[in-house]
């Protein structure tokens, strides 16, 4: 009884993010503490729940965009990229999507999502277009971007902690895929957004006169938050040799950016993305409620039971539950549970599942606003900017995009059989 109660309370509650008719995060706070009132699960059980490591992540880089705003770093990019473009949608489409899908390969997706959004807003500001496209662009990029390795995704570091797959497994057996996927995308984003991300000649022509060094504050305000930032950025890449994780290396950059810069708090505070936070905070609870009735679990045995003996049907099957579960629930405790399945299921030594169940959960992040940590950062960044993003409006190109790169992905399975 506990589960079906668990399933109804969550799809209630996305059926009202949806809806747009109440505030997501009051939604997802009201969803987590009924779930908590009603048993589903202990006040306990409901703060193990949150990832707090998420959430540190997500301030400690908040903090530091915050820094790099205020030096106007961001808006130098934007001028310089701009003027790259020269006013071609089809180059800048390129460039940022680009961009993004690389440095989310070896970033953190929210990392990547928080870095590169403040730019792509101050150059649809210059060049009079529309951000929205091109948000949505970058956040299905970076999302394929982050299949291609395995520290790209948190789907990919849980799936290598469980098989054992080395770096080098990751990029050969999901990175072609990845670039294919991409490339497919791009393509279809450049036909859909082509004419809308269209500047008009005049401001083409200004953009080229402006002088970017311009746009920067005073050394002394830009140097602390470059210093930091590349040191933080650094620190990703070799986390795992210092034995740190990605949040203790966004916090402590953060905490380093504040004690150089030597800037007031009360702005750096007001400055973070409370509201998305406490989303997070309210939709891990509400996950939370699945995984401790064994809503999660139980959909984890139905799929063991059902790919029967073929690895090829195995395979697809992993492959497009994953994708259309990640898409409803969060994909890094659906992959979690997952995990324990695949392994079974991988038991004759083959590894062609565990790369179904990588492209199947990063993919399927697209799918919707909520499938995916980095799609609700850039929605909340967007709405500070004054431009938001309803979850219809993803759903109409998320969908489509979506099951394009699952194409891709489905070929993939099969020469990967075939091998």
């Amino acid at each position: 009884m506990e589960s079906f109660v668990a399933i109804a309370l969550f799809v209630l509650a996305l059926a009202l993010i949806a809806s747009e008719r109440i505030n997501r995060t009051k939604v997802a706070l009201a969803g987590g503490a009924a779930a908590v009132l009603i048993g589903l699960l202990s006040q306990e059980q409901a703060i193990e729940s949150v990832d707090w490591g998420v959430l540190g992540l997500l301030a400690g880089m908040m903090i530091l965009v915050w820094g790099a705003e205020q030096a106007g770093i961001f808006r130098y990019m934007a001028i310089r990229a701009a003027q790259w473009s020269r006013g071609s949608p089809v180059r800048l489409i390129i460039g940022l999507t680009g961009s993004t899908a690389v440095a989310s390969a070896f970033l953190d997706n929210v990392t990547t999502i928080l870095l590169v959004v403040p730019v792509t807003l101050a150059i649809a500001d210059a060049l009079g277009i529309p951000p929205v496209p091109l948000v949505v662009a970058e956040v299905i990029a970076s999302n394929i971007g982050g299949a291609a390795t395995l520290i790209g995704d948190p789907p990919n570091i849980i799936i290598a902690g469980a098989s054992g797959l080395g770096f080098v497994d990751f990029i050969v057996n999901v990175g072609p895929p990845a670039l294919i996927a991409y490339a497919a995308v791009t393509a279809v984003v450049l036909v859909l957004y082509r004419v809308r991300l269209t500047p008009k000649a005049a401001l083409v022509n200004e953009l080229t006169k402006l002088n970017a060094r311009a746009s920067l504050a005073p050394p002394s305000t830009v140097w602390p938050v470059v210093i930091t930032l590349g040191i933080t950025i650094i620190g990703f890449f070799v986390h795992s040799l210092l034995h740190l994780e990605p949040p203790t290396v966004a916090l402590t950059g953060a905490v380093l950016y504040l004690l150089i810069a030597n800037v007031k708090i009360e702005p750096v505070l007001s400055a973070l993305e409370w509201p998305t936070l406490f989303f997070f905070a309210g939709l891990f609870v509400l996950v939370g409620g699945l995984e401790a009735t064994g809503v999660l679990e139980s959909i984890a045995d139905w799929l063991a039971r059902t790919t029967g003996a073929s690895n090829t049907r195995e395979a697809l099957v992993v492959l497009w539950s994953s994708a259309l579960g990640s898409g409803v629930v969060d994909n890094i405790p659906f992959t979690a549970a997952m995990a324990p399945v695949v392994d079974q299921l991988s038991a004759d030594g083959g590894t062609t599942t565990w790369w179904a169940l990588s492209m199947g959960a990063c993919y399927g992040g697209n799918f919707t606003l909520i499938a995916a940590s980095a799609n609700l950062v850039a929605a909340g960044a967007l709405r500070r900017s004054g431009h938001d993003i309803r979850f219809q409006d993803f759903l109409k190109i998320g969908v489509p995009l979506t099951l394009i790169s699952m194409a891709v992905a489905t070929g993939w399975i099969f020469v990967l059989e075939a091998l």
